[in-house]
Parts: C-alpha cells; structure tokens; sequence
C-alpha cells in the first residue's frame, strides 16, 4: 500500500540521505531537473540516473540503478509509469528502502514488486512539494521565484 500518511512521509526524509534519481534530466525547464536540484539545496546527496550518462547537477550519471556505488535510500522516479516495475525491480536489487514515484506517475504493478520487496513505496506525489507540505523547506515553487 503506498504511503499517504505525513507522518510516514517525514519520517522517510528523517531517514534519507541519499535520492538516486531515475530519468533525471539537464533540461533545466524539466521537473526532473528542478525538483532533484531543490532537493540537493535541501542537503540530500543526488545521484541522477540516465541512460545517457554524463553530469547533471555537477554530479556522475550512471545509466542504471545497479552502477550505483553506494547505499541508496530513496529511488526517485521520473518516468512513466508503464517503465516503473522493471526499475521497482532493480530498487529491490539496489537494496533502496524506498521507490517514489513522482506526481503523475502510479502503478500497481511496482508498487507489488517494490512492497513485496521490503520497500516503502510513494506514488503520484512530487518529492520536492511534499517536503514544502511537511515545512521542510521552502519548496521547489519558492526556489524558482528567487526566494
């Protein structure tokens, strides 16, 4: 069952450190470019994921999950969602503790693999807003606007 409840959400980034971003993008114009920023001033260690490899975010891409070096908290997803089990798969691999699925994307197929699992798991729920509902931080909207 995905997890709706606040106090569930704040405890998730109580305990993250690191966010491997998957579909993390350059584009600046993109979510996948400006939520993963935000949440890197917030102090979290991004780890973009991208077939296309290179930097983003002054930080190593790696193209898969499984290239990641170093534990991995929180698997956030920027893809649709018919893309999402094979990655819940391979978060399970990782050893992740939690797949998040962002605004607009949901299913219930990853949510399955990723629970069964022993993964906590968010969907259709933007990591950046959410930290700015919890009053974690000033919000992706606010660092936009120069605030």
């Amino acid at each position: 069952m995905a997890i709706e409840d606040m106090d569930e959400l704040r405890k998730i980034y109580e305990e993250t450190t690191t966010i491997a971003v998957v579909g993390a993008s350059g584009d600046e114009r993109k979510a996948a470019h400006s939520i993963p920023r935000y949440l890197q001033r917030q102090g979290f260690r991004i780890i973009p994921v991208n077939p296309k490899g290179g930097e983003i975010l002054g930080e190593k891409v790696y193209e898969r999950l499984e290239d990641i070096p170093e534990p991995i908290d929180v698997v956030d997803v920027f893809r649709p969602s018919e893309e999402t089990p094979p990655v819940a798969q391979d978060a399970v691999k990782v050893g992740a503790k939690v797949l998040w699925l962002q605004e607009g994307i949901s299913s219930d197929e990853a949510e399955r693999i990723a629970s069964e699992g022993g993964l906590k798991v968010v969907m259709n729920r933007c990591m950046g807003e959410t930290h700015y509902q919890l009053r974690l931080g000033p919000g992706p909207r606010a660092e936009r606007q120069g605030v």
